[in-house]
C-alpha cells in the first residue's frame, strides 16, 4: 500500500516575509464588467464632466475602439459599486448608448478612495480653479484622516514623521507650491457667484483669496457691485475691502469707491447711462453682459452702413 503525502499548500518567500494585512491586500483588486446602471458617482465629486468638444469625441473614440483603459471603482456596502476615476468615460459610453464598461474594483477606505480620485483627475489638461479649490481640500482632509490613524503606514504618515506638513506632501504630489494650495483651498469659502468669475477667469486667485475672508453678506454685495459697474477687484483693491470687512467698516459705498479707483495699466472705460438706453434695447437682454453685446452689435452695424454711404458718395463724386 502506498502512503500518500499530505499536500501541503505552497508557500512563497513573500508569504513568509507579509503581514496578514498585506496578504490580504493583494487580493483587494480585479478586472470585470460591470453594467454602468450599477455605477454612482464619487460623492461631492469636485471635477466638472462637460459635455463639449473633447467629450463628443471621447464617444465617437468609444464608439469605434471601445474603453480602452479600465475605469476604477469600489464596492459598496449594499450593493453596486462607486466611481473613483472614470466619470467622463461613463458619460462618454451613455452618449455612445453603451450599458457595460470594464471596470479595476478595487477595495478602498474612504481616504484612500478620495486620495486616488483626485490623484487621477489631476492629469487633466484644464482644470478649473473651482476643481482645484474642492478637490485639494477633499485630499487635504482625507490625508489628515489618514495620519490620526495608528493603523495606517501609508507614504504620507511615514512623511509626515519626517517632518514634513500635510499641505507641502500635496503640493509636491500635485506640482503646486504649498502657497498655492492654501490659496486654493481657501476659494472653497467664497459663494459660488464669485467663484464663477474666477473660473470663467475675470478675477485673479490673489484678489479671489483676500475676498473668501468677507462675510458671506459682504461677498454677496462685491459681486451685485462687480454686476453693476463690469469692474474686477486687483489685489490691491480685495486687500482694502477685507481689512474694511474686519474692522466693521465696509459698506456698499465703501465697495464701490473702491472698485470705482483706477488701476495702473487700466484702460479707460466708456461708460453710458442705462436710463439712456434701455428703452432701445428689446426685453429679452436681461442681463448686463447680453446688453452690452447688443449695444455693440448695434453700433458695428451703424459703422458698416456709415461705411457704405461713404463708399457710394465717392462713387457718385
Amino acid at each position: 500500500m502506498k502512503e500518500e503525502r499530505m499536500k501541503l499548500p505552497k508557500v512563497t518567500l513573500d508569504d513568509m516575509f507579509l503581514s496578514q494585512e498585506e496578504r490580504d491586500n493583494k487580493n483587494r483588486e480585479y478586472v470585470k464588467v460591470i453594467p454602468i446602471s450599477e455605477i454612482t458617482n464619487f460623492p461631492n465629486h469636485p471635477y466638472k464632466v462637460r459635455e463639449d468638444d473633447e467629450m463628443f469625441s471621447m464617444v465617437q473614440t468609444i464608439k469605434e475602439y471601445g474603453v480602452i483603459h479600465p475605469i476604477l471603482v469600489r464596492p459598496k456596502k449594499d450593493g453596486g459599486y462607486e466611481m473613483i476615476s472614470g466619470h467622463r468615460r461613463k458619460r462618454a459610453c451613455q452618449i455612445a448608448g453603451i450599458t457595460e464598461i470594464k471596470a479595476i474594483v478595487r477595495d478602498m477606505t474612504d481616504e484612500e478612495a478620495t486620495i486616488a480620485m483626485v490623484d487621477s483627475n489631476n492629469q487633466r489638461e484644464q482644470i478649473l480653479p473651482s476643481e482645484k479649490a474642492f478637490a485639494f481640500k477633499m485630499k487635504l482632509e482625507a490625508m489628515k484622516k489618514q495620519g490620526q490613524r495608528n493603523d495606517l503606514t501609508s507614504a504620507p504618515t511615514e512623511q509626515k514623521l519626517q517632518g514634513k506638513t500635510t499641505r507641502e506632501i500635496i503640493a509636491e504630489e500635485m506640482g503646486e507650491s504649498s502657497s498655492n494650495i492654501q490659496r486654493f483651498v481657501r476659494l472653497t469659502e467664497l459663494i459660488p457667484e464669485l467663484l464663477k468669475i474666477v473660473d470663467e477667469g475675470k478675477m485673479k486667485l490673489r484678489p479671489a483669496v483676500e475676498l473668501s475672508y468677507l462675510k458671506k453678506e459682504e461677498q454677496q454685495e462685491v459681486f451685485d457691485a462687480i454686476e453693476y459697474t463690469d469692474a474686477f477687484p486687483s489685489h490691491p483693491q480685495a486687500i482694502k475691502m477685507r481689512k474694511l470687512s474686519e474692522s466693521g467698516k465696509l459698506t456698499m459705498e465703501e465697495i464701490d469707491n473702491i472698485l470705482d479707483e483706477e488701476k495702473p495699466n487700466q484702460i479707460p472705460k466708456f461708460k453710458i447711462p442705462e436710463d439712456k438706453v434701455d428703452k432701445y434695447i428689446p426685453d429679452e437682454y436681461k442681463s448686463q453682459e447680453e446688453k452690452q453685446d447688443y449695444i455693440v452689435h448695434c453700433v458695428k452695424k451703424v459703422a458698416e452702413l456709415e461705411k457704405q454711404k461713404q463708399k457710394k458718395y465717392e462713387y457718385e463724386r
